[in-house]
């Protein structure tokens, strides 16, 4: 495309998860595209999210089992984690990622890939305004899709300490002595593992009464049990009061006296939707947004202002690589036109997993949702069973966790499902997908599965169901 071209059909602007996909479907339609990226392509799955943190874990994983090699009969000898040779490996996959997707990009007939920020700044005609480094581009459609970023709590003198966030922290390359993290969710829990079988030790802070408190108490409870079967100092229900440099590294002050000390501190307490300097406000049809800055969105993703969708983390349905791109696919079919019923966001189960070791994995109801379902007279019942009785994983040696079933005895459909063991990220995917297609219980619990595996044991899960009270 000539590099003079400034009016299109449709610009993107941010090129995470949905924006390149996206922006290629419409090229290769015939629509002319600009898809502006102000930092990496990729965005944060492929440079700071997924594609390192994956790719990292799996190191930790190696220097993990390699020291459980004794109870399997091997013995290895001394485990030396060479850290930076670690970070190196992870970089290079993030490298190799990133210049993939230029490749594709590039070569695709139609659209144009320009670095800078993209800003919003009114309307001409019936086209858009968007300015890119003094640069003046039009289109009818515009597309949203610039993710989110840290949010840094309100913390005394946490400004003036060298913290680091999910994205410095892939930045490092000497292993810290004793990594502080404030957050104990889900990039927080992730990082504490990986950091501490990589060999750092790691506190986790956290103000809440349990770890990951979106979940269900008894999965928190098995989270904070698993940081600590490793190493993981975790404080709970703490007050941060303040954090100052201290003997080369930082000190927090919480509420009750207590004063912990780490080499590096990261600060893993959220995210922020990077909807602030979009330029919303210069257009006549205002964008809705909620309290949080997340950007409203009906069942196809389009705005409140006509010709605006968005996308992926900023739509606030889901901060999630696979949400995004799902997104993507939505958006498309209600552009380009589907013979079928359109898709809905409003359709599918919110589905996601947390990549500790073992994994977690979630779809639908929890189950305090369900108990107030109950309440209002729903039958639900509730199946458990504990990963210690599947074969599988005693056979594997990995005994750790639990699955759990919800499901509607009326309907006979699940409403829910949380998995926390060997193979979580899979085995969740089968209930999901099951959801989406509205499957009775018999269906799963009838088909033939294979032996021997986690998944063969959902029959047996579904089977051990019991009515769920609503207290």
């Amino acid at each position: 495309m000539s590099e003079r071209q400034s009016s299109f059909d449709v610009i993107v602007i941010g090129a995470g998860q949905a924006g390149p996909p996206l922006a290629a479907k419409l090229a290769t339609a015939g629509r002319r595209v600009a898809l502006l990226e102000s930092r990496e392509l990729g965005g944060t799955c492929v440079n700071w999210g997924c594609t390192p943190t994956k790719t990292l874990r799996k190191s930790a994983r190696v220097a993990y089992m390699v020291q459980q090699a004794p109870r399997f009969g091997v013995h290895a000898g001394e485990v030396r984690v060479d850290f930076a040779a670690a970070m190196r490996r992870m970089q290079d996959r993030v490298e190799q990622s990133r210049a993939g997707l230029k490749r594709w990009l590039d070569g695709i007939e139609g659209l144009k890939v320009m670095e800078g920020r993209g800003r919003l700044a009114g309307c001409s005609g019936k086209a858009y305004v968007v300015m890119v480094d003094g640069r003046r581009l039009t289109a009818p459609r515009i597309l949203l899709n610039t993710g989110t970023r840290p949010r840094i709590p309100d913390i005394p003198g946490l400004a003036a300490v060298d913290y680091l966030d999910n994205e410095t922290l892939l930045a490092l390359r000497d292993r810290p002595e004793h990594l502080l993290i404030i957050g104990g969710s889900y990039i927080g829990l992730e990082m504490a593992q990986i950091f501490r079988r990589l060999g750092s030790s790691v506190s986790v802070i956290d103000g809440g009464e349990r770890l990951a408190s979106r979940e269900d108490k008894d999965i928190s409870e098995a989270l904070a049990s698993l940081m600590k079967a490793e190493g993981i100092s975790v404080h709970l229900g703490c007050e941060i009061e303040g954090a100052e440099a201290h003997a080369g590294g930082v000190q927090l002050r919480l509420a009750g006296g207590a004063a912990p000390q780490g080499s590096h501190l990261l600060v893993a307490t959220g995210r922020t939707p990077n909807t602030d300097a979009l330029g919303l406000e210069t257009l006549d049809t205002k964008i809705e947004m909620d309290d949080h800055g997340y950007i409203t969105t009906n069942a196809q993703l389009e705005t409140s202002a006509p010709g605006i969708w968005a996308l992926g983390d900023i739509n606030g349905r889901g901060a999630f690589t696979h949400t995004s791109y799902h997104d993507h696919d939505i958006v498309a079919e209600n552009i380009l036109g589907n013979p079928d019923a359109p898709r809905s966001a409003e359709a599918r189960h919110a589905i996601y997993a947390m990549f500790t070791d073992p994994p977690l994995g979630h779809v639908g109801l929890y189950e305090a949702d369900a108990r107030q379902l109950v309440r209002q007279g729903r039958s639900i019942s509730l199946a458990v069973i504990e990963m210690e009785e599947v074969s599988r994983a005693k056979e594997e040696g990995e005994t750790f966790g639990r699955l759990k079933l919800l499901i509607d005895e009326q309907s006979g459909k699940f409403l829910g499902a949380t998995m926390l063991g060997i193979g979580a990220d899979e085995i969740i995917q089968v209930i999901g997908q099951a959801m989406s297609a509205g499957t009775h219980w018999r269906i799963v619990r009838n088909a033939l599965p294979v032996h021997p595996t986690v998944t063969e044991f959902l029959p047996t899960l579904i089977d051990k169901r019991k009515p769920l009270s609503g207290d």
